[in-house]
């Protein structure tokens, strides 16, 4: 019986062949929390009784939810994490260095390796060939003592697109086309493993925002065989040295398999208060909106700054919306400054945020007024989740974005 990519990696860190089910415990190459969950991974570790970690070199400490603090408790939570990097050795990601998962792609995480994280969208690795998830700050620092972690091997959804898109249309539109077609927990605990010659053609920061959201189907990863342009992207990166692929068998068994044309996927949004609650641009002509957001771990690298960019030329966001932009982290800032897209979207009055999280979490940056409406590149739109109950959510591509902060409702020209 034929093992999937999920399988394949989790056999290697467990030292023999498992399959969908089993219940096994593995070797863990990285381990990261961020400053929501990382006091209490700390706590848990001290518990441990552990006078150092496993692997310090490969444990990462992000502070990027809250970055920089906007209140005096989370600048106490922050300095628990910047005594115990000291303490213990492990690496610190500070204020400014950016999202957690944008910052493990570009240094931290590479194929075929296991990746475990404090944070539901650690998945988001996995578009680089590794099995990234996201486990309770407990099972971290266990993680962090002992190297190792118990798990159940997920079965696997092949998702096979292919074709290509029609104009305008990203990868974000793919990824919620399917969840709106499978349900917010239609994939609960499976691997989603993509493929087919549409992912095979995509640049890597689009495989990253299919990868970032898989968890919002309710899945356990989100995977991609590590190809060509993984490599490129590790060689641009300086770890082209740590390039290694996986494939999966021919006669792998999957729990389902679902195509997916390209041509058939629209401008897709989704509303509130579900991510699976999906309508095409069309649908949506007449919402108008308060504040447009651009940025986070899934939408916020350089090739979505550059769409953004691209229609935001010359011209000035419409004066009743607010829109504000976020680089996903100090390298995407750095490449945005010297390709001069700061400028533009200065320009066209769009207000900049430090690297980070920003308002996605609804922390600080950007929280909504009662009642007021906001088109966000984030992944996750639940009542709440930009800091008011009485907020309005809405999902949808950096190329929908720009239209909309241009027209001052949704729109996709």
């Amino acid at each position: 019986m034929g093992l999937t990519l999920a399988e394949k990696i989790i056999s290697k860190h467990a030292g023999k062949e498992v399959h969908a089910g089993e219940l096994v415990i593995a070797n863990v190459d990285v381990c990261a929390v961020q400053d929501g969950t990382g006091p209490l991974t700390v706590q848990e570790f001290k518990k441990l009784g552990k006078e150092k970690l496993n692997n310090p070199e490969r444990t990462i400490l992000f502070i990027d939810h809250a970055s920089p603090s906007p209140r005096k408790e989370l600048s106490n939570t922050h300095t628990v994490l910047r005594e115990f990097s000291k303490e213990y050795g492990a690496v610190l990601s500070d204020v400014g260095a950016g999202v957690c998962h944008q910052r493990l792609v570009e240094t931290f995480v590479n194929p075929g390796e296991i990746l475990v994280g404090a944070d539901s969208h650690t998945c988001t690795s996995g578009a680089l060939g590794a099995f990234a998830t996201g486990m309770g700050s407990t099972d971290i620092a266990v993680a962090m003592a002992l190297g190792k972690t118990w798990l159940k091997v997920p079965a696997t959804f092949k998702i096979e697109v292919t074709g290509k898109f029609r104009a305008g249309i990203c990868a974000k539109d793919l990824m919620l086309y399917l969840i709106g077609m499978i349900g917010a927990d239609g994939a609960t605990y499976k691997a989603l493993e993509f493929c087919g010659d549409t992912i095979e053609n995509m640049k890597m920061s689009e495989r990253f925002t299919l990868a970032n959201m898989a968890v919002e189907a309710g899945a356990k990863a989100g995977l991609f065989i590590a190809d060509d342009k993984t490599k490129e992207f590790l060689k641009l990166r300086g770890r082209e040295d740590k390039f290694s692929t996986l494939k999966p068998d021919e006669d792998a068994v999957y729990e389902r398999i679902i195509k997916i044309n390209a041509q058939d996927i629209p401008h897709t949004v989704s509303c509130p208060h579900t991510v699976d609650n999906t309508k095409s641009v069309e649908e949506l002509k007449n919402v108008k909106v308060d504040q447009v957001f651009v940025g986070t771990c899934t939408n916020g690298r350089i090739e979505d700054l550059r769409i953004v960019a691209g229609i935001l030329k010359g011209k000035r966001i419409n004066p009743d919306v607010r829109m504000l932009i976020c680089p996903a982290s100090k390298d995407v800032y750095l490449q945005a400054l010297d390709e001069e897209l700061i400028t533009i979207f200065v320009e066209a009055n769009a207000t900049i945020l430090p690297p980070g999280c920003g308002p996605c979490v609804g922390v600080h940056a950007g929280t909504l007024a009662d009642g007021e409406v906001c088109l966000a590149t984030q992944n996750r739109n639940f009542q709440g989740r930009m800091g008011n109950t009485n907020g309005f959510i809405y999902l949808a591509s950096p190329y929908v974005a720009a239209h909309t902060a241009l027209k001052g409702y949704i729109c996709a020209d």
